[in-house]
């Protein structure tokens, strides 16, 4: 059976297409809009120029699947609605513009789908997983491979690149305190995690991508290595500073690694540096599956109804 997974997340729309056949789920292709919907949020309300862009995507995904008989579809968005005024209002516009289901995620089911995808091939069965998405951030302890703890911070990449950095493409030194302030007060307002240190971090979604690639890069490891010493991660922020001049090599660094997350990667990686402090971690591993994995595993592999 063919199965697409559409997401409508704060920074990126992506749809992706899997073939399951059992207990086997395997991507056959995926495609994605770099759309920045969390950007057109004002006033906690979702822009009537940001739904229309949401219509504009669908639409094309619908054509494709239309076109080659898919109707085996879930389509669902997260923190860009789920905070937004008008989310509900908006995404039932978006379902009857686009004939698609569009349907709004909990940030407590979005954690679980993340740990469900993330560490279904996973070695290690305690630890952390950490999503930095462009308007929260779900972060889940797990323990023998069971969820102990779950919670989703209302901070992520787009909209601490969004409020500080604005226009500009990086942040600069003052704008960089102004995030890590931010995200300290908010990570350590959590109550829930407050027995948990020196837990491995396991990270998803695009923050960790890009950043991941720009390691490899900057410290001679190899593409495939997963991951990453957290004590180089302050070293990566402070050489990409907006207020210091960069060297040519630099500049062809960021455009090979993070063409597409330029503005975004350096917010993120300032929640992933202050997390990884407070739970005192001394690596990440990367993880390439996530929330829209966890669904297919947990509702049409397994059958569960309990979400």
């Amino acid at each position: 059976m063919l199965y697409a997974m559409i997401d409508v997340g704060s920074n990126t729309i992506r749809m992706a297409i899997y073939e399951i056949d059992g207990d086997r789920v395997e991507m056959q292709m995926k495609r994605k809009h770099t759309v920045g919907l969390a950007s057109y949020v004002r006033d906690h309300m979702l822009q009537r120029a940001g739904i229309d862009k949401v219509v504009e995507v669908l639409q094309e995904y619908k054509n494709f699947l239309d076109d080659l008989g898919i109707h085996s579809v879930t389509a669902f968005t997260t923190a860009a609605l789920r905070n937004a005024i008008n989310g509900q209002d908006a995404v039932r516009e978006i379902s009857h513009r686009t004939r698609t289901n569009l349907t709004i995620m909990s940030g407590d089911d979005e954690a679980t789908f993340d740990f469900i995808g993330a560490t279904h091939d996973l070695i290690e069965d305690t630890g952390l997983l950490i999503d930095i998405g462009g308007g929260s951030t779900e972060i889940v302890y797990f323990a023998k491979r069971e969820i102990q703890v779950k919670v989703s911070l209302p901070i992520g990449s787009l909209n601490f690149h969004t409020r500080y950095t604005g226009t500009h493409i990086l942040p600069s030194a003052e704008e960089l305190a102004e995030m890590y302030a931010e995200a300290e007060a908010t990570v350590s307002a959590i109550q829930e995690f407050q027995a948990v240190s020196h837990a491995q971090i396991c990270g998803i979604g695009g923050t960790f991508k890009g950043a991941m690639a720009l390691y490899n890069a900057m410290y001679g490891m190899p593409r495939r290595n997963m991951r990453m010493e957290v004590v180089r991660m302050r070293e990566i922020l402070l050489r990409f500073l907006r207020d210091r001049e960069l060297i040519v090599p630099d500049k062809i660094l960021l455009m090979r690694t993070v063409p597409e997350r330029m503005h975004t990667f350096m917010p993120g990686l300032v929640i992933a540096d202050v997390l990884a402090k407070r739970f005192g971690s001394l690596n990440i591993i990367y993880s390439d599956s996530g929330v829209r994995e966890g669904y297919i595993y947990a509702k049409i592999v397994n059958n569960d109804d309990s979400f």
